[in-house]
């Protein structure tokens, strides 16, 4: 998907080593970094350039950026370019990251803003979404949610025919309550990560939640009462 094992000036083009300027980022010392050790070692890798530090970071974190902006845009190939976009951006902006969240965090807040963005220009295209996204895109979502899925052949069809009738629901959401949808249903995030990724209160998002809930099972149970009409 990104060719991060290709090494990244490969995958993203000669000028990602400009990402990069001389200053080295440096962790907030102000308040307890929400880094494990772990994170922390590959920031400091990030800080140096270091490319096999760079694979690491889009291995790690490439299956979630796709998956969340597959979800919110409906279409793969926007998916794609919107993907290698967002971790573009990432390092430009890597030296802005302070610790003071959990890096996945920061990278779902990024991803979210480039979704915005994008919703924003396409809707001004006028580009309508649900017609784009089609069976192969369903397909690609579900590998990336669940690639160890497995059963009968049956299973496997009603498996994804109720994915696409999913992803049919989310698109037809608003991309607020579509956003709150992947990240709490899909991406499994607690409320305080929602929080800081969208800026919103906590009853704030509950509220809209639960009007995205309601919004969407309504859409499945027709779709289900018209299946079997």
């Amino acid at each position: 998907m990104i060719g991060a094992a290709q090494g990244f000036p490969g995958a993203f083009g000669d000028g990602l080593g400009k990402v990069f300027g001389s200053r080295a980022l440096r962790v907030s010392k102000a308040g307890r970094s929400m880094l494990d050790a772990e994170e922390q070692e590959l920031v400091a890798r990030l800080q140096r350039r270091d490319e096999a530090a760079f694979n690491a970071f889009v291995i790690r974190y490439q299956d979630r950026v796709f998956r969340i902006v597959l979800r919110m845009l409906g279409d793969r190939a926007e998916a794609e370019d919107l993907a290698q976009e967002i971790f573009i951006s990432i390092f430009k902006a890597i030296e802005s990251f302070r610790g003071d969240s959990l890096l996945s965090t920061w990278v779902y807040r990024v991803a979210a803003n480039h979704c915005r963005n994008r919703l924003k220009y396409l809707s001004r295209r006028r580009r309508q979404l649900t017609d784009d996204f089609d069976e192969e895109s369903a397909a690609g979502a579900q590998g990336a949610a669940a690639p160890d899925r497995q059963g009968t052949p049956d299973r496997l069809l009603e498996a994804r025919q109720t994915e696409q009738l999913l992803e049919e629901g989310l698109q037809k959401l608003d991309d607020e309550q579509r956003e709150l949808i992947v990240l709490r249903e899909v991406e499994h995030l607690s409320y305080e990560e929602i929080m800081a990724i969208t800026g919103l209160p906590e009853g704030t998002v509950k509220s809209r939640l639960h009007r995205a809930r309601t919004a969407l099972r309504e859409h499945l149970e027709r779709r289900e009462r018209g299946r079997r009409a």
